[in-house]
């Protein structure tokens, strides 16, 4: 693997943004372990995935970034954006929560049903999840390997080198990564998980959607076109 992080498969501005990361040890040996799962196992996302969210939303123009934690595990769902599954895909149960939130808080129905959510990302949402891959059926799979020291340094240059970016924590997971963000220069809003099992506890109701366009809108931002 090259040092300079030349031959990573990930949009230009991130490769320069995360350039020292490509070369340090843990991801040397994150890049040979996954290079070894996907040739014996089957993994999620595809290959092309992996770096998807970066590729749709470029580092100078990331406006909001909301983190989950592990890609999809079932069959065709996983496309490298947290919260996301492939177009077409039965729509998780955290995702039908998010979109009855956003109805929810814009007072409005949603037209584009669609869980892709690459409209979002190509707007400057980071779609952002903690471990970038994942075994087939086996949830949590990939963490602990190393993906999680570079998405850590995904967060901590964006919060050092960008202002007034909007981080949405969803969950106890997602709100442990809060002290890499540095809250004077940015928002940060946090409730409760999405999942069926949280959502009702501080989920519903949030209005995290509203909070990140007034927020943006008061920075002399364009507000994100969540519907």
């Amino acid at each position: 693997m090259s040092d300079s992080g030349n031959d990573i498969k990930i949009e230009t501005s991130w490769r320069k943004a995360l350039h020292d990361e490509f070369g340090k040890d843990y991801f040397k040996k994150l890049r040979e372990f996954v290079r070894e799962e996907y040739s014996h196992v089957i993994v999620y996302p595809p290959p092309k995935y992996i770096f998807h969210a970066f590729d749709l939303c470029p580092f100078d123009k990331v406006e909001v970034v909301i983190l989950g934690q592990d890609p999809y595990h079932g069959p065709g769902q996983a496309n490298g954006l947290s919260f996301a599954v492939k177009d077409g895909m039965t729509l998780p149960p955290s995702l039908r929560n998010i979109f009855k939130e956003l109805e929810s808080d814009l007072g409005e129905t949603l037209q584009n049903r669609s869980g892709d959510l690459e409209r979002w990302a190509k707007q400057g949402v980071l779609l952002l999840n903690a471990t970038l891959t994942v075994r087939a059926r086996s949830a949590g799979s990939h963490q602990g390997k190393g993906w999680e020291e570079f998405t850590d340094a995904v967060i901590r240059t964006l919060s050092e080198k960008r202002e007034h970016l909007v981080f949405i924590l969803w969950g106890n997971y997602a709100k442990s990564k809060e002290p890499l963000i540095d809250w004077e220069k940015h928002c940060i809003i946090k409730s409760a998980h999405p999942s069926p099992f949280s959502a009702d506890h501080g989920f519903f109701g949030s209005k995290p959607f509203s909070k990140a366009n007034e927020y943006l809108i008061a920075h002399g931002k364009e507000p994100i076109q969540w519907l």
